[in-house]
């Protein structure tokens, strides 16, 4: 009990950096930030609701943040994610318009497989991380980050506006739905409680429309943002209370929120968009090299395809390195110095890891400075203290892979 509650003192200051953090979208200068269809559900489980990219989300609930995160790493928890941008777009040329925005191969993609993939400036910068999928229904099913709405959406309709002025056969719908996460080792397990579909059959990174929990035309997708197995339902709007309360029924599951969502996230190796990547970052940079297509690569055919793939044979100057440090815990911004003292990076995430007990944080670095092993120094406080690099995710994952 007392390690518990000295680590809920250590991650005290990074549920607050949560809550107070400015929002990544113009939306939160608004006096009314947006709310979910569970906003009310939400306050009568007890969450805390905090301002996040222009949405009112609950940043915990009255469970702690340590005993929500260790739940979803032993059992299951539910995540409401319905500030994330979820597009349709369809027609013949649907691939030819997602592929002239991001550097991965949409048109290798199976009926129902999805991809993360990322959109791309000129200069090589990511401007988003997004989840394309390839829905059997004949269309493309993104879901793309809230605090990129509008830039995505912009992005998205000047090109499907350039491409149809061309005469091709292309449109773009923005939906309204919710989107759950349910996740955890038991997410399976509590689903196909609700589902005839046989979730064995669906494997990590593939998506399915179905009725769950008596709710029709869900779209489950075996995915997620902790490392864990686990799915996300986009659900009718409607519908999203009543869905989430059919699954809080079962005992295994507990509602959890944006602190234990980024902990999970960080052991997991998890970029966050705005933090962790940018439109300064390229995909090599990052550590994201294996999102861009074999075949993209060989056509240098993608935004910014002129700088990336050059990276790769050159090394980039700098790259995402995962570190383990000693002492207090690291925060975003913390200098990252090599052991002679200079300063020759930045930490851009950092936190105690609950199941670790000890910090993680990524920061960029130095490509000779980035192999696992390396001993660094981090500055927190003005005082230095030892860290060295380590390979992610810090915590192994679980995804469902069918062998």
């Amino acid at each position: 009990m007392q390690q518990a509650r000295s680590m809920v003192s250590r991650l005290s200051s990074r549920l607050q950096a949560l809550a107070s953090a400015p929002c990544r979208s113009l939306s939160c200068a608004q006096d009314v930030l947006h709310r979910t269809p569970l906003y009310d559900f939400h306050l009568a489980h007890g969450g805390k609701m905090v301002a996040f990219a222009g949405w009112s989300l609950p940043v915990q609930y009255r469970d702690s943040h340590v005993n929500s995160h260790l739940h979803t790493r032993q059992h299951c928890s539910l995540f409401d994610v319905s500030h994330m941008l979820q597009t349709k777009i369809f027609g013949c040329d649907r691939v030819k318009l997602m592929e002239s925005l991001v550097v991965g191969d949409i048109a290798e993609l199976k009926p129902n497989q999805g991809t993360l993939s990322l959109f791309t400036n000129e200069a090589g910068g990511i401007l988003d991380d997004l989840i394309v999928t390839s829905a059997s229904e004949g269309h493309l099913y993104v879901v793309s980050n809230a605090g990129c709405r509008e830039k995505d959406l912009t992005l998205m309709q000047d090109k499907v506006r350039e491409l149809q002025n061309k005469g091709s056969d292309v449109a773009l719908e923005v939906m309204d739905n919710a989107l759950l996460a349910l996740q955890g080792p038991t997410a399976a397990q509590v689903l196909q409680a609700g589902v005839a579909d046989d979730l064995r059959k669906l494997p990590f990174m593939t998506s399915a429309v179905m009725e769950v929990f008596g709710v029709s035309g869900c779209r489950v997708t075996r995915c997620g943002y902790t490392g864990e197995d686990g799915v996300e339902i986009s659900v009718p709007a409607a519908e999203a209370v009543h869905l989430a309360a059919a699954l809080l029924k079962n005992p295994e599951v507990k509602l959890a929120g944006l602190a234990a969502r980024d902990s999970l996230r960080l052991e997991a190796g998890l970029c966050l968009y705005g933090n962790d990547i940018d439109e300064h970052t390229t995909p090599v940079e990052g550590s994201l090299s294996w999102t861009l297509g074999k075949r993209r690569r060989a056509a240098m055919d993608f935004p910014g395809a002129s700088v990336i793939v050059p990276q790769l044979k050159s090394k980039a100057q700098r790259r995402r390195v995962g570190l383990m440090c000693d002492g207090a815990p690291v925060r975003a911004q913390s200098p990252i110095l090599s052991p002679e003292g200079t300063v020759i990076g930045a930490v851009t995430s950092g936190c105690p890891s609950p199941c670790l007990k000890k910090n993680v944080a990524m920061g960029y670095v130095p490509y000779e400075y980035s192999r696992p092993g390396t001993p660094l120094l981090v500055e927190v406080r003005r005082k230095q203290q030892p860290a060295v690099v380590s390979k992610m995710p810090f915590v192994s994952t679980n995804y469902y892979i069918l062998k």
